[in-house]
């Protein structure tokens, strides 16, 4: 690769950076509090290398009182020291203290907006949709806008919980430590090169050439030559940690669908064939791992072999001037002090490969996944709301068109209406769009055009209900909290849904989706419209796991319950008795393939 694009890519890299990072510090509400916090990190490394400087100083009168066999000086310096050591071990407690807080504020604010970005426009579930569907991953071009050509990000639980934390501690532990390496270089390559002395030789008996601040120059080749070698041994690194990092988490995502289909797995004695896709995803992750540490191997053999020569390289190029006399034990001392500080400076990029390598690859996950947020909240609706949806008095369409992911239609240019005490039965051939419809009149199918209204008080009941983890009052109320509710409405509700034993349980915590049956589950999802008494219901196979005596009851009361506050019933179901409390159908008819769509929807009256 040419060196213009390697510049170009780290670039592109280092505006990944700022743009995930300039929010928080230009535009949060806590952008004051995060400006004095870094401020105060800056000032805390400054005063770290100013006392730096000072104990470097130390060591040549320190060790010059020796050679001179100085009682007085050594007992003197002595305390100096004390008070050096002592002011810096105070500048590192809170240096460390205040660079931890502002790693914990700067999460918890970037995890809270990219969470609320995430749940705000039905976002999490077209990047859901979208990823299944196989649409391209939108990482950002050079203007901030998502570029086409990948994948959808995978695993969003990853990239808000564990993603977000590496790249807030990275960003500040590599920042401040790059801060913290140039202001020691300004700072201690002046005293080295003081102490240093020239270095003069002949080539070939001509004139001779004197190199002022020979240790300098001699710190810039081995950290340039080192510098150089730990970039071509690293590279891969940056691959293989994005690959790890997307294979452990489809391995957890994995282990944690097993858990929440638990019952199923067992009763279709699947154990035997999940154990083979777990241990087929964690042999992906052991075999990228082993690929890893293999290049981390060469990595920690070349880091450790320049650590170790960089201790006693000072001497070896010092040593013939102690030798000589032309320095004392103290001079040597400092000199190998100072090389040391200027020779770790630029040794930085040495030191920190491994961690800037793991440091890009977050990014780039972070930066795939923010762009597709910007991408899901920047888009448009998917079906435009007539103008009064809000307050619309019927369920109508018009023009509205129906697609599958892949392009396919399912329904084009249908007008339908079911006005307050029409209750509509859909039916059709089971995959031809019945859910569909449903999600594009709930305004959340991403492939639908046309328009919607839909009235204000209407309350969806979908084929799998979601409970939250808690109490069994929180799981009944949701999405509203339970406090606006009594709790005889919660039992009234329990029990007109004939779920009288779970009325005595409203404060027992429990993962309610695992410990019902599909019978209760879907007993549950009707006492939460129940509870909140809507005017409109539309029901997705919401009765399918009920046995006939109780599909009957609850739907009569889910008819009374709408007619009584001028709504209706709109219902998907296959079996035929739910046919009775309904008054109109939209069927879905197949049409040929010459049609342009799959099917047409035609409203009439139930017979």
């Amino acid at each position: 690769m040419a060196w213009s694009d390697k510049l170009a890519r780290f670039g592109n890299f280092l505006r990944q950076v700022w743009h995930l990072s300039a929010p928080y510090f230009r535009s949060s509400d806590e952008r004051w509090k995060a400006r004095g916090l870094l401020a105060a990190i800056v000032a805390l490394n400054l005063g770290a290398v100013y006392m730096l400087v000072q104990i470097n100083e130390w060591n040549r009168v320190f060790f010059d009182a020796l050679q001179n066999k100085n009682q007085d000086v050594f007992w003197t310096q002595l305390g100096r020291f004390t008070y050096l050591a002592m002011i810096f071990i105070v500048i590192a407690v809170y240096r460390f203290y205040l660079t931890q807080l502002l790693q914990v504020r700067w999460r918890a604010w970037m995890t809270r907006d990219l969470m609320h970005r995430w749940l705000s426009g039905h976002a999490f579930y077209r990047m859901e949709l979208a990823r299944y569907a196989g649409a391209p991953e939108p990482t950002t071009t050079e203007a901030g806008l998502p570029h086409p050509g990948q994948r959808v990000p995978d695993n969003p639980d990853q990239r808000l919980q564990e993603d977000v934390n590496l790249f807030t501690s990275q960003t500040i532990g590599l920042s401040m430590g790059f801060l913290n390496a140039v202001v020691t270089l300004v700072s201690f390559v002046g005293v080295l090169w003081a102490l240093s002395g020239s270095f003069s030789f002949n080539f070939n008996g001509s004139t001779t050439t004197t190199i002022p601040g020979f240790m300098v120059w001699m710190a810039v080749l081995y950290c340039t030559v080192g510098s150089v070698l730990t970039h071509y041994i690293g590279r891969p690194l940056i691959g293989l940690n994005f690959e790890q990092q997307k294979r452990e988490a489809d391995f957890r995502h994995h282990l944690v669908r097993v858990r929440e289909y638990s019952e199923s797995i067992a009763l279709d004695r699947g154990e035997q064939v999940e154990e083979r896709n777990l241990d087929t995803r964690f042999t992906a992750v052991l075999s990228n791992y082993l690929r890893l540490i293999a290049k981390q191997k060469q990595l920690v053999g070349f880091t450790n072999l320049f650590g170790q020569a960089a201790a006693v390289f000072p001497f070896i190029i010092a040593a013939p001037r102690f030798f000589s006399g032309a320095i004392q034990l103290g001079q040597l001392m400092q000199i190998s002090s100072a090389f040391d500080r200027v020779q770790g400076a630029l040794s930085w990029f040495v030191d920190n490969y491994d961690s800037l390598a793991a440091w890009r690859a977050t990014t780039e996950r972070l930066t795939s996944f923010e762009a597709a947020l910007y991408k899901q909240n920047q888009a448009s609706a998917p079906v435009q709301q007539a103008p009064a949806a809000i307050n619309s008095e019927a369920i109508e369409t018009q023009g509205l068109t129906l697609q599958l992911p892949t392009g396919a239609t399912l329904v084009q240019g249908a007008t339908l209406r079911a006005a307050p005490g029409q209750h509509t039965l859909v039916q059709g051939p089971s995959g031809s769009g019945k859910s569909t419809l449903f999600r594009a009149l709930a305004g959340i199918w991403p492939w639908a055009q046309g328009q919607v209204a839909l009235p204000q008080r209407s309350m969806f009941i979908p084929q799998r209900p979601y409970f939250p983890d808690g109490a069994l009052r929180d799981a009944l109320a949701y999405p509203e909290p339970a406090s606006d509710y009594t709790d005889e409405q919660l039992r009234t509700a329990l029990q007109d849904a004939l779920l009288p034993d779970l009325a005595k349980r409203l404060n027992e915590r429990d993962n309610w989706t695992q410990k019902l049956s599909g019978g209760e589950q879907q007993r549950l999802a009707i006492a939460r419209v129940l509870l909140k008494q809507p005017a409109w219901v539309l029901a997705d196979e919401a009765t399918s796991a009920l046995d006939l005596a109780a599909e009957q009851t609850l739907y009569a009361r889910l008819q009374a319950l709408t007619e009584g506050a001028g709504g209706a019933l709109v219902s998907v179901a296959h079996r035929p008795s739910v046919a009775a409390f309904h008054r109109r159908q939209w069927r879905f008819t197949p049409l040929d393939a010459a049609a342009g769509a799959r099917y047409r929807i035609d409203s009439a009256a139930l017979t």
